[in-house]
């Protein structure tokens, strides 16, 4: 039996459980030494009490911490920066890295390491890699943030590479790195692995799952000649082999003009390839089969997708380092068996963050879709919808009337007939398409249908909030179940889908038949213009009238300006003008204070919640504009719809047959202004009856806090609706639940959701047509007509923004809480949304050209950068 000591782990006594003493990378390999079939370097050595591997472990840095008492100062100013700070960040990291390297390693610890590295031989060659407690873990990779060494030769060289280990935890990208996934600095510890130099011939790296697609049955392998530094360091280009079901279906072979090999004494070196051997494939057709089954059995073994480091030497694979794929996005769990293909809801509802789980159950209630749950978003399950080839036709001309990303993705999908493919069938299949999709019952102009239907819904939501008011603990829960059924009747009363549906049909039949007729495009954007009785073009503009009711007063405008609490109303009420500027606040919180970003998010801070929200845009508004401007860009838009009607109609009389093609244009105009502004108001009476569940539900809450059943009221967000129910009967939470959902839900909202995602983790993304686009555009969907040129400004929260009049607002996406920065711009491009969604509607009634859909656009367009937005046509030029 071996003696151990207490600095140094031996690899054959650590498993994946040994995070805290050996670090994400020491754990792996550990678990993968145990590995039948699988080689993790080693000597074949005759001497068993020689360690295969060695590592040292977080004991020995929190010795060598102990040891520089400055370092435990600099730590504390460093846990108090941001991401931000980016100079200090600079400085205090060079201070702890010099500080931990002026460190003489005590003597117990150096004689622990020179006792493995006599075991293992002095003279051999080894690899020096940092194995941080917070790195290769399953929600976070933290790859390349700390140092590797290759080719290290000595005891003394060894050792001093060991300290430079230690301080790489604390260089500039290691540092940012863990700010931005919220790492406490003070409580990652370093370990570091001694390993065997592999003298390898080839190297790479592979993935158990497409890092593209995210195909979790495609194996992707990149390989390179040489040692793999040059490969992960990006020197070269890789070869790149793709695997699926033991099949290699793609190979694309590279110049690879340069390799790194080892220096005979140490370190390593920079070579060319011979020009006869770059266009050599690295590996054989048996090398990467036989490579790809032992990925999977790695996979198998942790039970996750991997990211593995691998080696051939001597026609032997090595593998170096595995690690979790962190950047996956989840696949929803479905009853269903067989290949499913799922749309994402929130690239409908133009809100694609996280949802907690109480959100989650919320709109799960109200949604008679097949819905399903991966990464804190909810997807459909449209497979019904494609399993027949008149059912797939007619929903994918449905859906890309909204979004033609869905169409395309799922045309490129059934083509390739390799995962779904919709069965012939004789045009008599059954209508499996979604109740909002298929005809509606008739509705004639008579617009009083839409005010009956806002009328049923504002005396229903009167009803709730006088009954809520008396209902606590079960019996609410019992209460708020039984009107959501109220609510599902009002959504799905079938005047309601009418109504909607009337003006969305009319607004494509006035495009269609405009552009056949007069050769004009998109025309209903512009008789879409200030539509009476839409909720949410209306919340913008009344937003104008608050700073109406604010400027006048410099000492209100002057204190907001200097706001540094969220709390201001009691402050407010003291100043010249207070009161009128609290009264406009109120009255504005009145009607619209159950809105917040990404509102079908029940757990959402709503505007009521924290007013001071709001203040950034009222600020903007007083500073653009002028008393009176929300009437006179209302008016104007009546104008401009009012001029457009009789210019169309005075061009069709002159046509052919022209007096039917203008009384039947007349009569779909009539449509869209009767009904496209109630568009919006079925949201507005869903998330009005959210505010008054939640709030009742906080109040339940704060009890449960009361009474020490748990700890902070939000600890409810991450239990679903019935879990939350049922606590309230036994008065018992499970905070193991509640704090794995919470750090879940963390690492959700780093993922992007996918618009379409199948049952194997694949992403299957769309493509717009490419005619007549100018070289160098960026592509979107048009859904607001017109061109404007302007400064682009990036935003992404909307209490960020800093609007001047005129500026262009390039986003992730826009639900309705974002209306009121509608009215400082003249432009809009979006990376989520469709012709109807949220966004697309209040441009056209603004009369502001917009393009969404535009992908990854937050990157692509940089803040303050000059654009022009073609919304015609659905281009955007970077001047």
């Amino acid at each position: 039996m071996k003696k151990r000591g207490g600095y140094v782990n031996y690899f054959e006594e650590i498993t994946g459980s040994m995070v805290g003493a050996v670090g994400g990378k020491g754990a792996n390999l550990g678990e993968l030494s145990g590995m039948e079939g699988v080689r993790v370097p080693d000597w074949e050595v005759p001497d068993w009490r020689v360690p295969d591997w060695f590592c040292v472990n977080t004991e020995a840095f929190k010795r060598i911490l102990a040891e520089s008492p400055v370092t435990t100062k600099l730590l504390d100013q460093l846990s108090h920066l941001t991401i931000n700070d980016r100079e200090e960040i600079v400085k205090i990291g060079a201070e702890i890295r010099r500080a931990i390297e002026a460190v003489v390693i005590p003597d117990e610890i150096r004689e622990e390491i020179a006792g493995a590295i006599a075991k293992s031989g002095e003279a051999n060659a080894y690899a020096i890699r940092s194995s941080a407690t917070a790195e290769d873990l399953p929600t976070a990779s933290f790859a390349g943030q700390q140092d590797t060494h290759l080719n290290i030769i000595g005891k003394e060289a060894i050792m001093a590479h060991i300290r430079q280990c230690w301080a790489s935890l604390f260089t500039d990208r290691a540092i940012i790195y863990r700010i931005q996934n919220g790492v406490d600095h003070r409580k990652v510890y370093l370990a570091v692995v001694v390993q065997q130099m592999v003298l390898s011939q080839a190297s790479g790296i592979l993935f158990t799952a497409d890092p593209i697609t995210g195909n979790r049955k495609v194996t992707s392998i990149d390989a390179g000649f040489g040692l793999g530094e040059a490969l992960v360091s990006g020197l070269v280009n890789a070869d790149n082999y793709k695997v699926q079901q033991g099949r290699i279906t793609d190979r694309r072979i590279s110049a690879k003009k340069l390799v790194i090999k080892v220096v005979r004494n140490g370190g390593t070196a920079q070579h060319h390839v011979d020009p006869d051997r770059q266009n050599d494939p690295v590996l054989t057709d048996g090398q990467i089969l036989v490579l790809e089954r032992i990925g999977r059995k790695i996979e198998a073994h942790f039970g996750t997708p991997q990211d593995i480091e691998w080696c051939l030497a001597d026609d032997i694979f090595y593998i170096v380092q595995s690690r979790p794929i962190t950047t996956l996005f989840p696949i929803p769990e479905s009853p269903e068996p067989g290949n499913r293909v799922y749309i994402s809801v929130g690239h409908q509802q133009m809100m694609t963050d996280a949802m907690r789980p109480l959100g989650l159950s919320f709109y799960l209630m109200i949604t008679p879709a097949p819905m399903r749950i991966a990464g804190g978003r909810l997807f459909v399950d449209v497979t019904p919808h494609l399993s027949s080839a008149t059912g797939a036709k007619a929903f994918m001309e449905t859906v890309g009337k909204s979004d033609p990303l869905i169409k395309d993705a799922l045309l490129t999908l059934i083509g390739r007939g390799d995962f779904i493919q919709p069965s012939p069938d004789d045009g008599n299949a059954p209508n499996t398409l979604p109740a909002s999709m298929r005809p509606q019952v008739k509705i004639e102009e008579d617009p009083s249908v839409a005010a009956d239907l806002v009328n049923a819904s504002r005396f229903s939501l009167q009803v709730l909030k006088q009954n809520i008011r008396s209902k606590s603990g079960a019996e609410l829960f019992e209460f708020i179940l039984e009107d959501v059924k109220e609510l599902k009747r009002l959504l799905f009363e079938p005047r309601n889908l009418a109504a909607i549906m009337a003006g969305m049909n009319a607004s494509a039949w006035i495009n269609e038949k405009m552009n056949e007729w007069l050769g004009e495009k998109n025309v209903a954007d512009s008789l879409s213009q200030s539509v009476p009785n839409n909720v949410t073009s209306e919340m913008g503009l009344a937003l104008l009238d608050v700073a109406d009711a604010i400027r006048p007063y410099p000492e209100v405008v002057a204190y907001l300006q200097a706001l540094e609490t969220e709390h201001f109303a009691d402050g407010l009420e003291q100043l010249k003008g207070g009161r009128e500027a609290s009264a406009a606040i109120n009255g504005y919180l009145g009607k619209y204070g159950m809105r917040c970003a990404g509102e079908i998010d029940i757990t959402r801070t709503r505007w009521s919640e924290k007013p001071a929200m709001l203040v950034p845009t009222i600020l903007g508004n007083v500073r653009n504009f002028e008393p009176g401007e929300g009437k006179r860009k209302f008016d104007l838009g009546l104008r401009e719809a009012s001029e457009k009607e009789w210019e169309i109609l005075s061009r069709l009389r002159q046509l052919p047959d022209g007096e039917a093609k203008a009384l039947e244009t007349k009569r779909m105009i009539d449509l869209v202004r009767n009904f496209a502004g109630y568009r919006e108001y079925p949201k507005y009476g869903i998330v009005s009856r959210y505010f008054e569940y939640k709030k009742a539900i906080m109040e339940e809450a704060a009890r449960l806090v009361n009474a020490g059943v748990i700890h902070e009221k939000e600890d409810i967000y991450y239990l679903f609706f019935e879990e939350l129910h049922e606590l309230l009967k036994t008065g018992k939470p499970d905070y193991r639940i509640i704090e794995g959902r919470r750090n879940d839900y963390n690492v959700f909202e780093k993922l992007t959701p996918p618009r379409i995602l199948t049952s194997d983790g694949e992403s299957i993304t769309g493509k717009y047509p490419m005619e007549n686009v100018p070289e160098g555009a960026i592509v979107g969907l048009p859904v607001s007509t017109g061109v404007v040129e302007g400064r682009a400004r990036v935003v992404l929260k909307m209490e960020d923004a800093d609007l001047e009049e005129g500026d262009i607002l390039v986003t992730a996406f826009t639900d309705p809480s974002w209306t009121p920065l509608f009215v400082s711009i003249k432009g809009l491009v979006t990376e989520v949304g469709g012709l109807m969604t949220h966004g697309a509607v209040i441009a056209r009634e603004y009369g502001l050209p917009a393009i969404v859909g535009v992908d990854n656009a937050t990157r692509l367009i940089s803040d303050k950068q000059r654009i022009r937005v073609h919304g015609t046509e659905g281009y955007i030029e970077i001047q």
